[in-house]
């Protein structure tokens, strides 16, 4: 049982280490999967475990952009270093809307949002909002392709388009590239402080889940903790290999593939919810 909950949680770390930094909705994805690989646990961990291995690709953000991050850096001139000090600020602002919004609406949200007809609208709405941001686009320059251009009031507004991603099947990563675009970001800057943007949002909502988790009264067997540690590595990995890609590919393409990626999916998800494969 523990070996095939391993193996589980590997095929889960896989989904979400790919699926977190793209644009395609990692909870949807992760919604999908359980009911092709369930694991054998309380659906009370299954819960837990969903969110929090998220932790594990949120750790290759910081390990990848670890000196960008670094405000402590010794090899930073004292400019870059205050650079750094004043992005991590944005961050935090830009935080602010899902956490006034996520907070109190996070139990209702899980309880009544998580549900395949809404998964499958979402997939498909921003599915389509990426190609037509792109066709928009298409023959047009980013206003600014240096991550330090965006304002504090520009970090807000895209923490404003993060909330959206509080309804399942949004995509944490896609609504903020989305709000970051529309402001004038470049790709490459959109989907840069979408993975800053990630690392106090998604720390956050797993020591939400986890606190919750704690205060009902669960604890960690050793095998839980064992299936727990393994997504979270696994999910590390792979989320490593999954940025550096979208980072190489969005230098040469557009997100219109992974909109349309998103479009047949959310159609997927129709079907199999219609002949009851779903709930």
């Amino acid at each position: 049982m523990v070996i095939i909950n391993i193996i589980k949680a590997i095929i889960l770390g896989i989904i979400e280490g790919i699926t977190e930094f793209l644009p395609i909705s990692s909870t949807g994805h992760l919604y999908l999967a359980d009911y092709l690989v369930k694991l054998n646990e309380p659906k009370y961990f299954i819960d837990m475990f969903m969110v929090v291995i998220q932790l594990g690709a949120i750790l290759s953000i910081i390990v990848i952009y670890f000196s960008k991050l670094n405000p402590f850096s010794l090899k930073k001139t004292a400019l870059q270093r205050k650079n750094t000090w004043i992005l991590w600020f944005k961050v935090v602002v830009a935080v602010i809307p899902a956490m006034i919004v996520g907070l109190p609406l996070n139990s209702w949200l899980e309880e009544n949002m998580t549900n395949w007809q809404v998964i499958s609208a979402t997939l498909i709405i921003y599915g389509i909002l990426f190609i037509i941001l792109e066709n928009y686009y298409k023959n047009r320059q980013a206003k600014f392709t240096d991550l330090n251009k965006i304002s504090f009031q520009m970090a807000f507004l895209i923490g404003c388009f993060q909330v959206l991603s509080l309804i399942p099947g949004t995509s944490r990563s896609g609504a903020t590239i989305l709000g970051a675009m529309l402001i004038g970001a470049s790709r490459y800057v959109s989907a840069e402080f979408s993975f800053f943007l990630a690392i106090p949002t998604m720390f956050g909502a797993s020591l939400l889940k986890i606190v919750k988790y704690i205060k009902a009264g669960h604890t960690f067997a050793g095998d839980q903790l064992m299936v727990l540690l393994v997504g979270m590595v696994v999910s590390f990995v792979v989320a490593y290999i999954a940025v550096k890609f979208l980072l190489r590919f969005i230098q040469t393409h557009d997100f219109k593939s992974f909109g349309w990626y998103r479009i047949v999916l959310g159609i997927i998800v129709i079907l199999a919810g219609v002949l009851n494969f779903i709930h």
